[in-house]
C-alpha cells in the first residue's frame, strides 16, 4: 500500500480518487480474512444483499466498505470480548474462593477484594498472562 498508493499520492503522481480506489483492495482483503461469515452476512442482509456461505476474498472484493468495515469491527469486538471474558473467569473464581473462605472464618467486615488482589496478580504473573494475551491476539489474525 505504501509503494503503490501512499507514496505516489504524497508526491502528486495520482489523485485522491485514484488513491482511494487503489487502496481499497488490500484493505478489503485484510478485513475479509479477519471477518467471520455470520458477521458479514448480518451486514449483507441489512444492506439487502445476498448472503454468502463462506468468505471468498476474490468474489467479495466488489462489496462496498459500508458492509466490510462494520462486519470486520463486529468480528474484532467479539474476539476482544471473548479475550476479556476468558481473562475474567479465573479472577472471578479467585474472588469467590476468597469470599467464601473469609465468610467461613467469620471475617465478614474484611473486603474480599483486598485479599484476592494479590492472588490475582500472582496468578497472572505465574501463568505469564501477558504472553498468553499477546499470543491469543496474534493467533486471532491467523484463524
Amino acid at each position: 500500500m505504501n509503494t503503490d498508493v501512499i507514496q505516489p499520492y504524497e508526491s502528486g503522481q495520482i489523485t485522491q480518487t485514484e488513491a482511494i480506489s487503489k487502496i481499497q483492495v488490500p484493505i478489503k482483503t485484510f478485513m475479509l480474512k479477519q471477518t467471520k461469515t455470520e458477521d458479514l452476512n448480518l451486514f449483507l442482509s441489512l444492506s439487502k444483499q445476498e448472503e454468502i456461505k463462506e468468505i471468498n476474498t476474490d468474489k467479495l472484493l466488489s462489496l462496498g466498505l459500508q458492509v466490510i468495515v462494520p462486519a470486520f469491527v463486529t468480528s474484532e469486538l467479539k474476539r476482544a470480548f471473548l479475550i476479556g471474558f476468558l481473562l475474567f473467569l479465573p479472577f472471578m473464581v479467585i474472588d469467590m474462593i476468597v469470599a467464601s473462605t473469609l465468610m467461613s472464618m467469620g471475617m465478614v467486615m474484611l473486603p474480599p477484594s483486598m485479599i484476592s488482589l494479590p492472588f490475582k496478580l500472582m496468578l497472572f504473573v505465574v501463568v505469564d498472562g501477558w504472553s498468553l494475551v499477546m499470543e491469543m491476539l496474534i493467533k486471532s489474525f491467523y484463524t
